[in-house]
C-alpha cells in the first residue's frame, strides 16, 4: 500500500514538470522554425569560450516572441523611411495646388478677355450694320434724285413739244370782222373740244387779201374778233392764244402757197405732250383746264 500511494503522489509531479519543460520548449520550437535550423547541442567548452562568429550574433538585435525585431521598432523605421516621401508628396500637393490656381486664373482672364473681345465684336457689327443701312439708304436717296433729275431733264425738254389737236378755218365776207352765223358755230365747236384738256394753246392766224400794211391791219381787225368771241363765249384765257397777222402772206406752216384771195382766220388747238402724257407742271400747280380764267 505505501508503494501505490508513493506512486499516486509521483505522477502529479512528473506531470507538472512535463508541463513547464513545454512551456519553456514552444518558443525554442517556435524560433528554430523560424530560423530553419536545429537545435543543436553547444559543449561546456564553447559556452565558456564564445566564438567570434558567437560574440558578433551577441551584438545584433535580440529577438522577441514575434521575430529577430520589436514590432513597434519595426514601425518607427517604417516612419523614419516614409517621412521624406511623405514631405516630397506633401511639396508637390502644395505645386499642383498652386498650378491648378494659376491655371484657373489664367483661364478666368482668358474668358474675360474672350468677352470682351466678344462684346467690342459686337460692337463693331452694329456699327457696321448701320452703316449699311445708312449707305443703303444714302443709295436709295440718290437713286431717287437721279430719277428725279432725269423726270426733269424730260419735263424741260417737253415743255416746248405741242401736238395739234384739232383746227377750223373761220371765213370773213367782204373783208369785215364780222363774224356770222356759221362762223360763230365753227368757235363753239372749236371751243367744245378745249373741254378737259391741259397745257394747250390756241394758234390764231388771220390771213387778208390785201397787201401791205392795209393787209396787215385787216387781217388784225379779224384776229381780234375770234379771240374776242373766244374769250367772252367760252371763257379761254387770254393767255392761251397766239394771235399773228399775216395780210396776204402764207404762214412757214400752210401747205397751201396760192394767192390769199378772201378774208379768213385759221385757228388750231395745240397741246403739249407733257400735258397729254398727265404730267405735272414743274412748278407743281395743278395742270390747267379750259375752264380757267385768265
Amino acid at each position: 500500500m505505501n508503494t501505490n500511494h508513493t506512486i499516486r503522489n509521483l505522477f502529479p509531479r512528473q506531470f507538472a514538470v512535463i508541463m513547464l519543460a513545454s512551456a519553456f520548449a514552444i518558443p525554442v520550437i517556435a524560433q528554430d522554425a523560424q530560423t530553419g535550423t536545429a537545435p543543436q547541442t553547444t559543449p561546456p567548452q564553447a559556452v565558456q569560450q564564445p566564438s567570434p562568429a558567437a560574440s558578433s550574433s551577441m551584438n545584433q538585435p535580440k529577438e522577441g516572441f514575434w521575430g529577430r525585431v520589436n514590432p513597434m521598432a519595426r514601425k518607427k523605421w517604417v516612419k523614419k523611411q516614409t517621412d521624406p516621401i511623405n514631405d516630397r508628396l506633401s511639396e508637390l500637393d502644395e505645386v499642383n495646388a498652386k498650378n491648378a490656381k494659376d491655371i484657373q486664373d489664367v483661364d478666368s482672364r482668358a474668358q474675360a478677355g474672350i468677352r470682351q473681345a466678344q462684346t467690342t465684336a459686337d460692337g463693331a457689327n452694329q456699327v457696321a450694320t448701320a452703316a449699311n443701312q445708312q449707305a443703303q439708304n444714302a443709295n436709295g436717296i440718290a437713286q431717287n434724285a437721279a430719277g428725279h433729275v432725269d423726270h426733269l431733264n424730260t419735263t424741260v425738254n417737253g415743255l416746248d413739244h405741242y401736238q395739234q389737236v384739232t383746227e377750223a378755218d373761220i371765213a370773213f365776207r367782204g373783208g369785215t370782222a364780222v363774224l356770222s352765223a356759221s362762223a360763230k358755230k365753227q368757235l363753239d365747236d372749236f371751243a367744245a373740244t378745249t373741254s378737259g384738256q391741259q397745257g394747250y394753246i390756241v394758234e390764231v392766224e388771220a390771213h387778208s387779201p390785201l397787201a401791205g400794211s392795209t393787209g396787215i391791219q385787216s387781217s388784225e381787225r379779224l384776229a381780234e374778233a375770234v379771240k374776242r368771241y373766244l374769250v367772252t363765249n367760252h371763257e379761254i384765257p387770254v393767255y392761251r392764244m397766239h394771235a399773228v397777222a399775216l395780210g396776204n402772206a402764207h404762214s412757214q406752216t400752210s401747205d397751201d402757197m396760192k394767192p390769199v384771195r378772201t378774208s379768213s382766220v385759221h385757228i388750231r388747238l395745240m397741246e403739249n405732250s407733257l400735258a397729254a402724257q398727265g404730267a405735272v407742271p414743274p412748278n407743281g400747280t395743278a395742270p390747267s383746264t379750259g375752264a380757267e380764267r385768265p
